[in-house]
């Protein structure tokens, strides 16, 4: 089983889902059409998304903001500026997890989202305040996170983010992850509570 991949409903090209879900557009999402990279460009989002990290992650996207291409390049960063990522309507992409399985991604949302008490608006990444980003427009970049829309970041033209940009992307990485952990904790709770120790009574020998 094998997540984040999965193909276009009407011709079967083959993509790679960074967000399941875009802030503020709960039927889309953002894909990368894996055909229109190079061979070196594939090799290494193949690697990723194969990697425990991006097997682990709920938004691919986040294993993409810490990954290098082979030149050097931030892969998030580089497959935004030169037009990789694209949005698309979440009912027109399937997910193939292995060779006989599929399903749509507008019904997986709808899955995860049943599974965790929410909406699949709420699926959405969210910032270190809980905030979601500005609704994606022409000129909002769809791959940042909420901090560095706040923040104005940008990319220079290589494709490389600078310290501050990656710092942004690590600390909201960071707050999601963190959220996620507190959210797995609470429901191992409701399943098997943690047994509090007894203090243990000291019996002075006489």
């Amino acid at each position: 089983m094998l997540k984040h991949v999965g193909r276009m409903v009407n011709n079967q090209r083959g993509v790679v889902v960074a967000y399941k879900v875009v802030p503020g557009e709960p039927d889309q999402s953002i894909i990368v059409d894996t055909s229109s990279l190079m061979a070196e460009e594939h090799d290494s989002l193949i690697k990723a998304v194969e990697d425990a990290a991006g097997q682990e992650a709920e938004e691919f996207a986040t294993v993409m903001a810490r990954t290098r291409l082979p030149d050097g390049a931030n892969m998030l960063a580089r497959f935004h500026q030169t037009g990789k990522m694209m949005k698309v309507a979440s009912d027109t992409v399937e997910m193939t997890p292995n060779n006989n399985t599929t399903i749509n991604l507008a019904e997986l949302n709808a899955v995860i989202a049943e599974q965790k008490g929410v909406t699949v608006a709420d699926l959405a990444l969210t910032d270190a305040d809980g905030n979601r980003p500005e609704t994606i427009t022409e000129s909002k970049d769809p791959t940042l996170t909420a901090d560095q829309v706040a923040a104005g970041a940008s990319s220079s033209n290589d494709g490389v983010l600078s310290d501050s940009d990656l710092a942004a992307q690590y600390r909201s990485q960071a707050d999601a992850l963190f959220k996620e952990a507190k959210a797995l904790r609470e429901q191992a709770e409701e399943l098997v509570p943690t047994k509090k120790k007894s203090a243990k009574k000291t019996v002075e020998s006489v």
